[in-house]
């Protein structure tokens, strides 16, 4: 996965197009590799327990964390007992490990230490999906249920439920790669069993997802806590009248801006690639006005964060309807092979 975008994948133009041979070839292999797994050729690990992938269809960030965050706590509600498995992207873990809540962003990946964080479930991390979830449901045969954040083309992990996230934006010119941003072509959000639409869809793409399960998904908050490990926590009032510097490492930094915006900050605004591996002197400079930052950006920066940093926490707005659906698709009990 790049770093950052090309910008040529936002529109359809000359050099997007030069590469549409090469287009061609990723998508009718990607295609090929699907129709094996599908049909048996190529064996997809079952393992005991459901799993439930959140995914998406395009390079760059979604909203999949935040909807994993989600997911964990409407399976908890319902009496299940879930772990999660991501593939720890900017970690240095070589085989799989399991995340401890206070572990090193560094080594095992910023938004599975986020996620062990928030949510307080076992987290294993690998390449190896499959692998991370025996070595998870090995450390903690309590697990009913595996959340795999991300992973909705590594078919090896055989799943029970489909969730695709989708922000518009992010699918540029609707070209695969490396045409554009598609991992998978649009007609493949046709096939999950449900669909979490972060922002407002186009006429066209509603058209394309008509009969779909589609449900909205909104990322709120309003609350800032501290970074000083004091726990204290702050309404959007405590920064009115003042100017704060704003980070964020994420895959649409200009969302995290505007909601800030949003909630009467002024703010500017400073966008690192996503998963960028944060410095103390990307924190300056030490002017005296407040640094706000994302959770997913702050688990990187505590331990060096000056006075006066702050994080946002968001959660993921879905419909209740939507929690229904998936744990209506969810097996009960232990599976076999």
């Amino acid at each position: 996965m790049p770093r950052q975008a090309p910008s040529f994948w936002a529109t359809r133009n000359a050099r997007s197009a030069a590469l549409l041979p090469l287009a061609a070839l990723f998508g009718v292999l990607a295609g090929l590799r699907r129709r094996l797994y599908r049909s048996g050729l190529l064996k997809a690990e079952r393992l005991p327990v459901p799993v439930i992938v959140v995914g998406n269809i395009a390079v760059g960030g979604s909203g999949k964390t935040p909807v994993a965050h989600w997911l964990a706590g409407q399976l908890r509600a319902a009496g299940r007992r879930p772990g999660i498995v991501s593939r720890g992207y900017g970690g240095r873990v070589e085989g799989c490990a399991l995340v401890p809540a206070d572990g090193d962003p560094g080594l095992y990946g910023d938004e599975p230490v986020l996620l062990a964080r928030l949510t307080g479930c076992p987290v294993a991390v690998g390449a190896d999906r499959p692998a991370a979830a025996r070595a998870l449901l090995a450390a903690h045969p309590e697990c009913d249920v595996i959340v795999c954040d991300d992973g909705l083309q590594h078919y090896r992990l055989a799943r029970d439920v489909e969730l695709a996230v989708v922000d518009e934006a992010t699918l540029g010119n609707r070209w695969r790669l490396p045409s554009g941003p598609l991992r998978e072509g649009l007609e493949r959000l046709r096939e999950v069993d449900a669909v979490f639409a972060h922002g407002a869809l186009s006429p066209a793409l509603q058209a394309r997802l008509e009969g779909c399960a589609v449900y909205p998904l909104r990322l709120g908050g309003a609350r800032f806590r501290a970074l000083d490990g004091s726990g204290r926590e702050v309404g959007a009032e405590h920064f009115h009248g003042q100017r704060v510097h704003a980070l964020a490492g994420i895959g649409r930094p200009q969302r995290f801006f505007e909601h800030l915006r949003a909630l009467g900050l002024e703010v500017d605004g400073q966008a690192f690639p996503d998963h960028h591996h944060f410095l103390p002197a990307d924190l300056a400079p030490d002017d005296g006005r407040p640094r706000v930052m994302t959770s997913k950006d702050a688990v990187k920066c505590a331990a060096f964060a000056p006075a006066n940093c702050w994080e946002l926490p968001v959660v993921a707005e879905i419909p209740p309807d939507a929690a229904q659906r998936i744990l209506e698709k969810l097996p009960h009990g232990r599976q076999t092979a």
